[in-house]
């Protein structure tokens, strides 16, 4: 093992939580230190406007650039090559910051 364990972000759509969880897991077992996404609210839940401000959604979307800027590389979770507008920012970000990218699924 390395001094230092490779650090991968987790991006994707929080639809996607058990795939993520999934990946999460993965990574971990293989000697990864994983970030992800803490929060795990979907728009189609009805009762998420309910759970989370906007100020909150702004909030976490900042944080979880800056678990980008922690990180060696980024995977990105996209089952059926899904990728949704906060995904897409997400990794225009990564590709700025010149970390490699990788994907689940091709798109």
């Amino acid at each position: 093992m390395p001094d230092r364990p490779e650090i991968v972000c987790i991006c994707g759509s929080t639809r996607f939580v058990d795939e993520m969880s999934a990946a999460n897991r993965e990574l971990t077992f293989a000697g990864v230190i994983v970030v992800a996404p803490g929060v795990f609210l979907r728009a189609e839940d009805h009762e998420a406007d309910e759970l989370i401000t906007d100020e909150q959604r702004t909030a976490l979307g900042a944080l979880h650039l800056r678990k980008i800027d922690l990180a060696d590389r980024v995977l990105v979770v996209n089952p059926g090559g899904y990728i949704g507008e906060s995904t897409s920012r997400e990794i225009a970000y990564a590709r700025a910051t010149g970390k490699p990218i990788s994907f689940t699924d091709p798109f």
